[in-house]
């Protein structure tokens, strides 16, 4: 075991739900076992970068028994501010990261463990290797796109929340016979549009990484009439594009959000089928509540596995989940964008043998075998 006597560990990027119980493994392992000090960083990086410092040591009084329980993260986390061109007041950018490095010095943390998504892991290495920090990953997301781990932390929560919309909306589509459309998150990746989608029964599944037509679409429908049912469920990704490839997107300040592509497709069927649409957009709600069991143990797997990384001098790795398994993997195999959605996986592969529409067949030759579909 290295010279670890006091742990930092901050979460980045979006919140999702089991956040607090990868905390709070973290905490139980290196305080039982190893007998460190755990200091928690506030609200991500800016707790590094803000002075005076902002933390908090944690310790096993902190961690009742709701904490398991708890959507969000108790540490605050930011998906905004990137410290090395970071916005300031004047309008400017500056580069902050310095300020992380120093940061992370004045606290006199031995290593550091870092809570994130494809995105903030990217950034948070970076900011590490820059000043040769001590650093150990652990995947979060609900979109679940990061590289080398069949799972992340806060997924199947997120889908699970999806397959409970479907749940509740398919008697009230059949009641009314209409068509439903759900929206749901995943940025430019569809695994929650598809994993929920199978799982909540629905007949048409649109995701960013698969073209399909409107006519297409229609079709599914009028098929699913002659079946004789009298609804239909849509499940499309919020990163998907229209019909000829342009963006869905909201203003948001000085920025373009992903938005609208439920209500584009509502308009565009209504104008094809006889049937009434309505369109629901699932938004935040699929990043709270309480985690689920998978979650639950995902997290406290990755974050025991996180911490004997760390007493083993194992840096710049990533926990993840492979085969039934913790294993662990270069960070720099990890932070090279999004893992998207196989077009020739199985999980596809199973959707469209259920006789759902999942866009247009194309030639698609699997460059890789998916971890995950």
């Amino acid at each position: 075991m290295g010279n670890i006597w006091r742990l930092g560990i901050l979460t980045s990027g979006g919140d999702c739900a089991g956040l607090n119980a990868a905390i709070r493994a973290v905490v139980h392992r290196a305080i039982h076992t190893y007998g460190w000090t755990v200091y928690g960083i506030k609200d991500g990086s800016l707790g590094l970068m803000s002075r005076p410092l902002q933390y908090q040591e944690l310790s096993l009084d902190l961690f009742n028994g709701n904490m398991l329980r708890m959507g969000g993260t108790v540490l605050g986390t930011t998906n905004k501010g990137d410290p090395f061109a970071f916005p300031m007041p004047d309008g400017s950018k500056k580069d902050r990261s310095g300020e992380f490095v120093e940061g992370f010095h004045m606290l006199g943390l031995d290593a550091l463990i870092v809570i994130g998504g494809d995105g903030s892991l990217r950034i948070l290495n970076k900011l590490c290797a820059q000043g040769s920090l001590p650093m150990v990953g652990i995947p979060k997301t609900i979109d679940n796109d990061v590289h080398q781990t069949e799972f992340a932390i806060g997924f199947t929560t997120a889908v699970n929340v999806v397959v409970d919309a479907l749940d509740r909306l398919q008697p009230t589509a059949a009641s009314h016979h209409r068509v439903m459309i759900l929206e749901v998150m995943g940025r430019d990746a569809g695994h929650i549009a598809l994993s929920g989608g199978i799982a909540g029964g629905a007949d048409i599944i649109l995701i960013p990484e698969i073209p399909y037509s409107l006519e297409g679409i229609a079709a599914k429908i009028e098929d699913v009439r002659k079946e004789g049912r009298n609804h239909a469920l849509v499940v499309v990704a919020e990163g998907c594009k229209t019909e000829d490839g342009r963006p869905v997107t909201v203003a948001w300040g000085e920025q373009a959000r992903y938005g609208g592509i439920g209500h584009y497709l509502s308009e565009q069927i209504s104008q094809r089928v006889t049937a009434e649409t309505r369109v629901t957009v699932l938004g935040h709600v699929q990043r709270g509540g309480q985690p689920s069991m998978r979650d639950r143990l995902l997290a406290s797997a990755f974050g025991v596995h996180a911490v004997d990384l760390v007493a083993e001098g194992k840096f710049d790795r990533m926990v993840a989940w492979q085969d039934r398994g913790v294993v662990e993997v270069p960070i720099s195999e990890v932070v090279v964008g999004a893992r998207c959605v196989d077009p020739a996986g199985p999980i596809v592969h199973t959707a469209r043998g259920l006789g759902i529409y999942v866009g247009e067949l194309v030639d698609i030759v699997s460059a890789h075998t998916p971890l995950v579909g």
